[in-house]
């Protein structure tokens, strides 16, 4: 199992200030928390992408460009790129040029997002939501199997390409596409019979309830015709690992200030300490403990799903910068290390 972390780029708010923190301050401490992530031995760090005041980062392969440079081997992708609302040639330029940046270690993870401020912001309709995806998917797809060269393109909702090759070429000889899904049976079923990898996000209640929309990917895949050896399954969830369990109490406060914030948008209830730590027991969703029970849930979960790789989101409410350096360094040197042991 490749084991990994993501971000989003939170910015914390101060109330005494009335102010976030400066993005250029959030910037400097990810590139230390990535480039220890390195170090540690972890194999995958994402970045998602949003466009709010809350988070930091608008552009994931900008970001993950400046990692490139002080890192050496972890893999470096998106979680997520919006793809209905971006161009699949820009992003196909980006990240072949990563990819030539990081000698290969690049990958795309495409969804449809779970916020739609992109969608105003660079002129599309919601009443296309579904609909940009699957075209802009399809396009995405078909440059990255040409490899940028000869690309013939009549879209619907993209633009149209004659005889275009795209510059640069990636390193690799092709760019890996994740697809990133919730709970939406029909965004699995399309990642199945395309034969893509999934990453299920898996960020409240009870995971084992996922396994019937695990099982009926894994279902399809197989059905479509795809190698059952090629199948890579991820789950992604919250996670925050300390010396002890009392981190639970350390980084509650950091993590329900934004759910709170987030909550007020979407009409939720404040965040009550009862649901997060309800939550983070061992059946429940969170991974934020210390690193025996981290390493406990990620095997149970394993044995449900079968999945290939974990990532685990860090920075949720941007805690101080020395807490999530110690939760990478504890994930990279403990949790890790015996994850892969139990699995070899």
């Amino acid at each position: 199992m490749e084991l990994g972390i993501s971000m989003f780029g939170d910015l914390r708010f101060n109330p005494q200030t009335q102010q976030r923190k400066a993005p250029h301050q959030r910037f400097t401490e990810m590139l230390e928390q990535v480039k220890l992530a390195d170090e540690v031995g972890l194999d995958v760090f994402e970045m998602g992408e949003h466009h709010r005041a809350d988070y930091s980062v608008t552009n994931p392969q900008l970001f993950l460009s400046a990692a490139a440079a002080v890192t050496k081997n972890i893999k470096l992708g998106s979680a997520v790129t919006v793809l209905s609302s971006s161009d699949p040639v820009r992003l196909f330029e980006d990240f072949s040029m990563l990819d030539q940046l990081s000698k290969g270690r690049t990958h795309i993870m495409a969804g449809r997002g779970s916020f739609i401020e992109s969608f105003p912001l660079f002129g599309f309709s919601l009443d296309d939501y579904d609909a940009l995806f699957e075209d802009k998917l399809m396009l995405l797809l078909d440059l990255i199997n040409k490899n940028g060269t000869d690309i013939n393109w009549n879209g619907r909702l993209t633009q149209n390409l004659k005889n275009v090759d795209l510059y640069p070429k990636p390193f690799q000889d092709k760019l890996p596409v994740w697809i990133a899904v919730g709970g939406t049976p029909a965004s699995v079923l399309r990642a199945a019979r395309l034969g893509l990898p999934i990453m299920f996000a898996i960020i409240g209640g009870m995971p084992i309830n996922f396994k019937p929309l695990v099982d009926y990917y894994k279902e399809n895949y197989l059905a479509a015709g795809h190698d059952a050896a090629k199948m890579q399954l991820g789950i992604n969830s919250h996670t925050f690992v300390g010396a002890n369990s009392n981190i639970k109490d350390e980084y509650f406060p950091f993590y329900a200030a934004q759910m709170d914030h987030i909550g007020k948008d979407r009409g939720w209830a404040p965040f009550s300490k009862d649901v997060f730590l309800n939550t983070t027991r061992p059946e429940g969703a969170y991974f934020m403990d210390e690193p025996n029970a981290v390493i406990d849930k990620i095997l149970q979960q394993h044995e449900w799903f079968g999945h290939t790789r974990f990532v685990g989101q860090m920075d949720v409410g941007d805690p101080d910068h020395h807490m999530l350096m110690k939760s990478i360094e504890l994930f990279g040197t403990k949790v890790a290390p015996e994850v892969r042991k139990a699995l070899k």
